[in-house]
């Protein structure tokens, strides 16, 4: 999956709409603003009256956010523009602004029906992208200028790199979601007695940039930053050199890396020199032979993670969690890439990073029935909407349906439905992924084997 062309995303026509779990707050905000069509009105009352976090984004962009309404994509290409150009001292101001426009517009959009999941995803992923990108440059040029960082010819960002991992690198972000990065450096730019200050200067610009993208001022923040994914990350710093990468994968590299590499995508930096560190990490990620055993433990280690989250049993909504829970989003990921390692060694059409492109690129093959993945395919696109509503009451990067009547009532509020409805619906969803994925998983049946007929 690519980012969206910010200049073709689809305009203002709203499909559905939010209502106000606090009425009277969403026509406070709403009477901020003359001249609303009935549909920006009731938009705006919904999203407002459901959610404290979009009310304040209303409160401070919603002038902004309303005019953006008529072009959106223009609007958001401007703002990213802005991003571009914007001078060093003055990065982090315009990207906390950009961050509140981009979110509230997406959000409206969202909730109005009138982006599809990848446009709200890629639009969210593109400013990420920008962000890490611009800081990235800014702090490497400063150390360089400083003399604390060795000068390079010819390296974009003095050979540092940024790979997107998760949903960053398959373009798939949540509405309020970390950005997982593994930062590195191409330590065969340098001279070797330069290599020690390099390795110095590029964890001090690592952790400049994790600074300035998630730390919280008064105008908000940017992105939170998540740099675990790296090679043994309780012992190593923040940025590596690609050799001593490349040999901890080739020695002790673990199925989970094997997975997570699946999505992984240079965004940020030196991008010919993340290509080349891929390249040579293929045939870690992707065997030649049909892998099991390795997928066996993928497995083992999912359930590990059941247990220890108490996440066995049948599926209680109070409280459940989206996304690692019973049924949630990450028993369809872990179904999609468990297929992709044990194929995609002999079959480079499913080297994919989204998830439902990796998916469709399965039944394509014919690993996958046309009517499970189908069915899978919509449990996953409702079930990654109603986890940004989640997200969107308090910008809280949770996964968990609600436990109390207020909470449900927001989050009805968002969905547009009634809370029987969307009740039913969940659990429905829910007990099915959960029968669809556990019945093809390797602890249950043989391996999957290549078919051609409907779901068996």
């Amino acid at each position: 999956m690519v980012a969206p062309d910010m200049t073709r995303l689809p305009p203002f026509r709203p499909s559905r709409m939010p209502h106000a779990q606090d009425p009277r707050r969403g026509e406070e905000i709403a009477a901020r603003f003359g001249g609303l069509d009935p549909d920006r009105a009731a938009l705006i009352r919904g999203a407002a009256g459901s959610s404290p976090h979009l009310a304040g984004l209303l409160e401070g962009e919603g002038g902004w956010a309303v005019a953006a309404l008529d072009a959106p994509g223009g609007a958001l290409e401007v703002l990213l523009h802005a991003v571009r150009e914007a001078p060093p001292d003055r990065l982090g101001p315009v990207l906390r602004q950009a961050k509140r426009r981009l979110s509230l517009l997406v959000a409206l959009m969202d909730l109005a029906g009138a982006w599809p999941l990848e446009a709200v995803t890629g639009a969210l992923t593109q400013l990420a992208d920008l962000a890490v990108d611009r800081t990235m440059r800014s702090f490497v040029e400063a150390e360089t200028a400083r003399g604390r960082l060795p000068p390079v010819d010819g390296a974009e960002a003095g050979g540092m790199v940024a790979l997107a991992m998760g949903k960053m690198g398959a373009c798939e972000l949540n509405y309020s979601s970390d950005i997982d990065l593994v930062l590195l450096f191409d330590e065969t730019r340098f001279e070797p007695g330069d290599l020690a200050a390099a390795r110095a200067g590029f964890v001090r610009v690592a952790r400049a940039m994790t600074a300035l993208l998630q730390d919280r001022t008064a105008d908000g923040y940017v992105f939170r930053v998540d740099l675990r994914l790296r090679p043994d990350a309780a012992v190593t710093p923040v940025c590596l050199p690609m050799g001593a990468a490349e040999s901890y994968y080739e020695s002790v590299g673990r199925t989970w890396e094997r997975a997570a590499y699946i999505k992984a995508r240079p965004c940020a930096g030196d991008r010919p020199a993340a290509e080349r560190f891929l390249a040579v990490l293929r045939p870690f990620v992707w065997r030649r032979h049909l892998d099991f055993a390795a997928i066996q433990d993928a497995h083992d280690i999912r359930l590990r993670i059941r247990d220890h989250k108490g996440y066995h049993g049948p599926v209680v909504l109070d409280g459940h969690d989206l996304k690692l829970g019973r049924g949630g989003i990450r028993e369809i990921e872990f179904f999609v890439q468990t297929r992709q390692l044990i194929a995609g060694g002999r079959d480079p059409s499913l080297r994919l990073r989204g998830t439902r492109e990796a998916l469709a690129a399965l039944v394509a093959a014919g690993w996958v029935p046309q009517d499970a993945a189908g069915r899978l395919d919509a449990h996953y696109v409702r079930l990654r909407e109603v986890e940004h509503r989640l997200q969107m009451i308090a910008d809280q990067q949770t996964h968990r349906l609600p436990s109390t009547a207020e909470g449900w009532g927001r989050l009805c509020g968002l969905m547009g439905e009634e809370e029987d409805a969307l009740r039913r619906d969940l659990q429905e969803r829910l007990e099915e992924v959960h029968d669809l994925t556990e019945g093809f998983s390797p602890r249950h049946r043989p391996p999957p084997r290549r078919t051609t007929g409907a779901a068996r």
